[in-house]
């Protein structure tokens, strides 16, 4: 057994931006986050593989950011290259809930073999990263690693079947990376892809002529009906009408991310001790159940919706301290925005259906205004997109790199908390 690696990494500034994209298994519920950790300073690609130090930063970090508060009960993927590989940094992160990502770009010299080695004795799994051939550097892998990523849009379609029906004897999980559409995801189920990596989910498929679900016209008429002048007897009456909303809403007012003082027993109470303000809040995460079903939290378009929702209310707050309405409304457009994706409808359809503010309105659709900027912010953080710099854009908005970094992880935190 070689001994413990020592390599040293350089530690950059402290303008490192954290992304986190959801990998999902075949039921389409979430089983994974993989973390991206992104210079400020980098505006050319999403993917910060290369920045080794931007990478050991963040690892040797760990035990401050809590990789609990970052991904809850599920698993986070995490990029390694060799001198990541390599280094002592790579013993901070809890083995037991992470997979490293071993990066296309690493030869699998028998150094390298033998540092997998070493670290699977710690307890490390391991994936390969953008496969998109079976050369000999991943004959020589293969065996030491538990799933294997192919890169769908680096793979020719007609390949595709091929290159996955090579590792069908290797019982190495198959994870589809940049699953970008429907289509692709059902190719790759049909191929038997174990886990699908992309925003397919995310992506709004708009249906001439479709429909809003009764459940979820219920919620809408109630959204209305909060933003205008009814009396909270009227909106308690509204609620109480459909047994199976009274239920999920009680149920997400008594998590710990609601904050209640207490156990909170009736829809009376709860609109006395959160007001309309949290019941809209509430109300909106509901949207995401699954019609006449319970909310499921393992729902990557929730857990997406919501995680916008709390950044964009943080970031207001950040920006505006105390301004309660404006951080409502900010929380509003971050979880109504996958709201198209969700109802499967265009957004201008969606908000002729249910009231809401000109300022929420102008965000949604247009991405104007102040609350639109925010919305661009958060959707970069998301996926960050080639050329666009998330630092000049927060420079704009007045916020820092380690304040977004600190909102993020608050958020992520929250989210984390529906699931308590």
């Amino acid at each position: 057994m070689p001994t413990e690696a020592t390599t040293e990494i350089p530690l950059p500034a402290d303008d490192f931006f954290l992304a986190r994209q959801p990998i999902l298994g075949r039921n389409q519920r979430l089983v994974a986050f993989e973390l991206l950790f992104r210079s400020a300073a980098d505006t050319i690609d999403a993917n910060v593989t290369d920045h080794a130090a931007a990478t050991a930063a963040v690892i040797s970090h760990a035990s401050q950011l809590g990789m609990q508060q970052v991904v809850g009960e599920l698993l986070a993927f995490v990029n390694v290259d060799e001198i990541v590989l390599m280094s002592d940094f790579v013993r901070f992160l809890p083995h037991d809930k992470v997979i490293l990502e071993i990066l296309e770009t690493v030869q699998a010299t028998p150094e390298v073999i033998a540092r997998v080695i070493e670290l699977k004795g710690f307890g490390f799994k391991f994936a390969l990263d953008d496969v998109v051939a079976n050369t000999a550097d991943v004959a020589l892998l293969i065996d030491l690693v538990d799933v294997i990523k192919i890169d769908v849009q680096a793979v020719p379609a007609a390949s595709l079947a091929a290159l996955a029906a090579s590792f069908k004897g290797s019982s190495k999980k198959l994870l589809a990376e940049k699953v970008e559409t429907v289509e692709e995801f059902n190719t790759c189920m049909a191929l038997g892809f174990e886990y699908f990596q992309g925003y397919y989910f995310a992506r709004p498929a708009i249906l001439s002529g479709k429909k809003i679900a009764p459940s979820e016209l219920v919620i809408l008429n109630l959204l209305t009906l909060i933003n205008s002048d009814a009396d909270n007897r009227e909106v308690e009456m509204a609620v109480k009408r459909d047994a199976l909303i009274s239920l999920n809403l009680l149920r997400l007012v008594n998590t710990p991310a609601a904050r209640a003082s207490g156990h909170i027993d009736s829809l009376g109470q709860a609109l006395m001790l959160l007001g309309r303000a949290q019941l809209q809040r509430w109300l909106q995460i509901l949207l995401y159940a699954r019609p006449g079903g319970a909310v499921e939290f393992n729902s990557p378009l929730l857990q997406m919706a919501t995680t916008r929702g709390k950044l964009m209310e943080l970031m207001m707050l950040r920006l505006h301290p105390g301004q309660r309405a404006g951080a409502e409304a900010a929380f509003s457009v971050g979880i109504m925005s996958l709201m198209d994706a969700l109802l499967s409808m265009s957004m201008a359809d969606i908000l002729d259906t249910v009231a809401v503010a000109d300022e929420v309105r102008e965000a949604l659709l247009l991405r104007a205004g102040p609350l639109g900027d925010m919305l661009r912010i958060v959707e970069l953080l998301e996926n960050p997109k080639r050329g666009q710099p998330l630092g000049k854009s927060l420079k704009t908005l007045g916020l820092t790199v380690r304040q977004v970094r600190e909102i993020e992880l608050e958020a992520f935190g929250w989210v984390n908390e529906l699931v308590a």
